[in-house]
């Protein structure tokens, strides 16, 4: 947002703070649930996780210290309402790994939102393969187009850290990639 500072006193001040927060959701909502529904998984998790999200930017603005950019931590609340939400609710998904994984490749594939491009199909069947923690940094680089900064500052890690996961993970991905493309190639000599 241009002008963050001024529009930070816009959401503190209680005369402009319902129309500045519209204007808030306006400019992140989409942004911040495709940030959480690469997190949780399903649409639905996604919009309850979304709306917990913003009640709790609203509720925690005026605590709101600007260490920080809002972009920054309003990701950040998302991903902890996320953590906090896998975490309430890991028991009701006990099932394997591997049948989780598939079953939220299913719902990817299934969802109206998900375009079913092949590629994009296979990218996301590889990501399940990735440890949780490299999943996440990876769709926040490469997805929500974050800064090693701001990852570092929502995943409370250190810089150099999150680079080496992120770079481990584009790695994986790309071995995966051709390990996937290697048979297909073989066939058509």
């Amino acid at each position: 947002m241009k002008n963050e500072a001024e529009f930070i006193k816009k959401l503190l001040s209680p005369k402009h703070r319902e129309k500045a927060f519209l204007k808030l959701l306006d400019a992140y909502q989409e942004r911040l649930y495709w940030h959480i529904r690469k997190l949780v998984g399903s649409h639905e998790n996604a919009d309850d996780v979304l709306q917990n999200t913003f009640v709790r930017v609203y509720n925690n603005l005026p605590s709101f210290k600007q260490q920080s950019s809002l972009h920054t931590w309003m990701y950040r609340i998302a991903y902890n309402e996320s953590i906090r939400f896998l975490e309430k609710n890991k028991n009701r998904y006990s099932a394997h790994s591997e049948e989780i994984h598939q079953k939220h490749l299913d719902n990817l594939v299934g969802d109206s939102y998900f375009d079913g491009k092949e590629a994009s199909q296979r990218l996301q069947k590889n990501l399940l393969r990735l440890s949780n923690k490299q999943r996440k940094v990876f769709q926040m680089k490469y997805y929500d187009d974050l800064k090693f900064r701001e990852i570092s500052e929502v995943m409370e890690l250190n810089e150099n850290t999150v680079k080496t996961i992120y770079y481990t993970a584009a790695k994986l991905i790309e071995s995966y990639m051709l390990e996937v493309a290697a048979p297909e190639v073989a066939t058509k000599k």
